[in-house]
């Protein structure tokens, strides 16, 4: 490519080894060689198989948001994180739950702190045991001697 300048005017000069030049060379070879002709579909044909690919994409696409959320609650379901998303989506472990399950394991080994936090045992709060009957003249008695 050479540049010229010419009273603040710039000329490009493109060679012929330029890949844009190749291109338009190829494309106009193309389209006026006697093959292309042959090879040539009527226009509601194709206008079919693209709206056939339309509709393949949108059920892939509903079919990927489906499965991320299926891994969701598969994750949700081992009750081991707190929270699912924790774990990054993989297609493979979506049907291989010792594998989801090693994968769970494998990322609180590493984060302990994604784990789900449940009180365990007694802790005060809640439901206790009822006492049998209150005496009220047991407590006045108790508390005057």
């Amino acid at each position: 490519m050479t540049v010229e300048t010419l009273e603040n005017t710039t000329i490009l000069d493109n060679d012929a080894t330029e890949p844009e030049a190749n291109l338009e060379d190829t494309v106009q070879e193309a389209t006026e060689s006697p093959e292309s002709d042959a090879e040539t579909f009527p226009r509601e044909y194709v206008e079919k198989l693209r709206a056939e690919a339309a509709e393949a994409r949108v059920r892939v696409k509903d079919r990927d948001t489906l499965a991320q959320a299926l891994f969701t609650a598969r994750v949700a379901a081992l009750g081991q994180l707190a929270d699912p998303a924790d774990l990054p989506y993989d297609e493979a472990l979506l049907n291989d739950p010792d594998g989801l399950t090693a994968a769970v394991a494998a990322l609180l080994d590493s984060k302990p702190h994604l784990a789900v936090r449940r009180p365990r045992g007694n802790i005060g709060q809640g439901l206790s045991e009822a006492s049998a009957t209150v005496d009220l003249a047991g407590l006045l008695r108790a508390s005057a001697g």
